[in-house]
Parts: structure tokens; C-alpha cells; sequence
């Protein structure tokens, strides 16, 4: 926010990142969630946000009470915050609100969205009642690596790789296509797109490649909500309808297994068109918590 801040706000700084997820987590648990935020989550959050300009932090007696950002993406401004269950009905949330709204402005987009976790009727209300309108509902699903994940099965000719260097801009751009339809995607130019994702784990992202083009292709992180996160997992359109989906999520489970993780996650949009959430389901994803976007026009 380039105008100061009330007195007791501060922009979040990257060593907040663990009293932040604190926060956050606490939140979500409030909400009826079996949250594990880690400050790992936080970093790769605001590792896409001006923390100095698009974060707001609230410390009362020693303690982070209130926090939220925001950022530009795919032609809008997202934002998001949390409130202490402790803290709750202060007013707190409403000058994360305010904040948001004053910075989307700044940003000359046309709409800003906010998110709140699905349960949250306090912050629905508070939405609803300054013109926001629910837009989009994202399910958190996850399963629990207890026993062997099943092998993946593919067509003939067909076999999973991990990622070389090499492949980088043509799994951008199979990512562009594949994920083009989905609601709020923006793979974003490949300079500004690998000057984030450089320094990944790289033998965590697996395809498939038919020839010389990637068929199908996913992306995963370790150390994220408590066990591991599937990022991006996406079939271009010529190869849907084959299992390669499902395939490279079996293969993804089984090594994330032999690595130690007990448990994987992913996010999904509800009304996603490809029906992506009867193929988690299919794998043993559940869903674990829904978060709901709200959109308002600003110009």
C-alpha cells in the first residue's frame, strides 16, 4: 500500500513466513480444516507478491493477529487474509479488505478477487455486504501414502521421464496448452515463468513424451502442506483420454512414497471442465477443505 499504514500494521517480511503459516493454519482449523501450512508454503506465496507494497501484517501484545496480500494475476488483482480465531470480529478483517481494495486500485485492474476458506460465513457476510459476489469454489484434496500406490498404466509406446533442463521451454509451452481453459490460469511469459521455478526440485517433475513432443506432464514439490503438493498436472488435448493423468499421478505417489512423504495434495477448481476431481477421486483423493473466491468490479 503506498499510503502509510495504520499504527500496528507492518508489510509481512520473509522471516514472517513461519508466524504467518502459524496464523493461517490456526485459521483454517477454526474453519473445521486438518490444516499443515509451513513457512515453505508462505515463502512460495510470497515469492509472487511486492511484499512491500502488497502485504499487511498486524502485531498486537508481541503476537501476529491479522495478515493478508495480494497480487496481480491473469489481468486481476487476487487477495487474501486471516484473522486470529482469538482476534476475530475487531474490525481486523476489514482493513485487510480496505488495504486490498486500495491497491487493486492502484493497480488499475478492472476487478479484484478475494479469497476465504468455504466455511467462513463471518467473511461471506463481510464480502457479500461490499458487493462481492462468489465466483469460484477450489477443493483441496489429498490422499494418505498408508500403502503402495498402484503402477501406472500406459499405452504402448508411451513412458514416464523426469524433466532435463533441456525441456524447459517446451514444457512451458505444454503447459500453456494444456491448462489454457482453466479458470484464472496464466502460464506468463517463459523468462518471468523460469526465474521462479529454476532452482525446483527438477526430478520431481515427470512427463510423458510421445516423440519429440510432451504428451502429458506434472509437477511436484516436496515440503509442502505437511507432505508434498502437486502444483500442475495437465494432458494436452490430443493425448486426453488415454490415462496419462492418472498414470503420472500413480508414478508421482510411488516415488513421493519411496521419498518418505506420507501425504500429497493438490488443488482443484470444482467446476473444472476436464473433471478433474473424479479422476483424484479415482486415485484416492479426498477432498480436505474448500476455499471460495468472491470477485467486485473496481473501475
Amino acid at each position: 500500500m503506498t499510503l502509510p499504514l495504520p499504527e500496528g500494521w507492518r508489510p509481512i517480511r520473509v522471516e514472517d513466513a513461519t508466524t504467518v503459516a502459524a496464523l493461517i493454519d490456526e485459521d483454517e482449523v477454526y474453519a473445521g480444516f486438518r490444516s499443515r501450512l509451513g513457512s515453505e508454503d508462505v515463502i512460495d506465496m510470497s515469492s509472487r507478491t511486492d511484499l512491500e507494497h502488497d502485504s499487511w501484517l498486524r502485531q498486537q501484545d508481541g503476537r501476529v493477529v491479522a495478515a493478508g496480500g495480494g497480487q496481480l494475476h491473469a489481468g486481476t488483482y487476487f487477495a487474501r487474509g486471516s484473522v486470529r480465531p482469538g482476534s476475530k470480529g475487531r474490525g481486523l478483517g476489514s482493513l485487510l479488505l480496505d488495504f486490498s481494495e486500495v491497491r487493486a486500485g492502484e493497480h488499475r485492474v478492472a476487478t479484484v478477487h478475494q479469497v476465504a476458506l468455504g466455511p467462513d460465513a463471518a467473511a461471506r457476510r463481510l464480502l457479500e455486504s461490499r458487493g462481492y459476489r462468489e465466483v469460484r469454489r477450489h477443493f483441496e484434496m489429498t490422499i494418505e501414502l498408508d500403502e503402495e500406490p498402484a503402477e501406472p498404466e500406459l499405452p504402448e509406446g508411451l513412458a514416464i521421464e523426469v524433466f532435463r533442463e533441456g525441456d524447459a521451454r517446451v514444457w512451458h509451452a505444454a503447459v500453456t496448452e494444456a491448462l489454457e481453459d482453466l479458470w484464472g490460469f496464466e502460464a506468463g511469459p517463459f523468462e518471468d515463468w523460469w526465474r521462479l521455478r529454476a532452482g525446483d526440485d527438477h526430478s520431481l517433475w515427470f512427463l510423458v513424451r510421445d516423440r519429440e513432443e510432451i504428451a502429458a506432464f506434472a509437477r511436484c514439490e516436496e515440503g509442502r502442506r505437511g507432505g508434498a503438493l502437486v502444483g500442475e498436472l495437465g494432458v494436452r488435448k490430443p493425448w486426453r483420454e488415454q490415462g496419462l493423468g492418472r498414470a503420472l499421478l500413480q508414478h508421482a505417489f510411488r516415488e513421493l512414497r519411496r521419498r518418505g512423504v506420507e501425504r500429497v495434495g493438490l488443488v482443484v477448481d470444482s467446476a473444472n471442465p476436464s473433471g478433474a476431481t473424479r479422476l483424484y477421486e479415482s486415485v484416492g483423493m479426498l477432498v480436505e477443505a474448500d476455499h471460495v473466491t468472491f470477485a467486485k468490479p473496481v473501475l
